[in-house]
């Protein structure tokens, strides 16, 4: 009889490490699922606050202006928090974004935006509305995002 006590324990263990792995790999592919949700979330985010840009651009270059807008933004997405970015160069400039407390040199995801600007600031979501304002100085627009905490 001594000999069948050990044979269920050692089937116990083996139910135990292939329920541990389950459940382990059922939970790293939840996290998957979250991770490309919320990537396509700040995608989309982006995608809108670009088409905006682009919109304050045309009017701008069109009307000679200045043109302001506010964007309400989420306040996180899932539960993460996330920046965004305006940026340019000598030839183009872009929209990066990424989820984290503070803008990096290594976005995780850029819009390029279709016309030559100069394009600064940046945006760290919490509370507030997104602000973006444009202008044409000496023939060339420029573009600014920031935030507008409680307007």
């Amino acid at each position: 009889m001594p000999a069948i006590t050990p044979s269920y324990l050692y089937t116990f263990i083996a139910m135990i490490a292939v329920s541990t792995l389950l459940v382990a790999s059922f939970m790293a592919y939840a996290d998957a699922l979250r991770t490309s949700s919320e990537t396509k979330q700040l995608e989309n985010l982006m995608d809108h606050l670009a088409a905006k840009c682009v919109e304050l651009l045309t009017l701008a270059r069109a009307a000679n202006a200045s043109t302001e807008t506010f964007i309400q933004m989420p306040t996180a997405i899932g539960e993460k928090q996330y920046w965004l970015q305006l940026r340019n160069d000598s030839t183009r400039a872009w929209l990066e974004g990424g989820l984290g407390n503070a803008p990096a040199d290594d976005a995780e995801t850029r819009v390029y935006l279709p016309s030559e600007a100069a394009a600064n600031g940046s945006y760290i979501a919490g509370y507030g509305a997104a602000s973006l304002r444009c202008d044409v100085r000496v023939g060339f627009p420029q573009i600014k995002l920031g935030s507008n905490v409680g307007g």
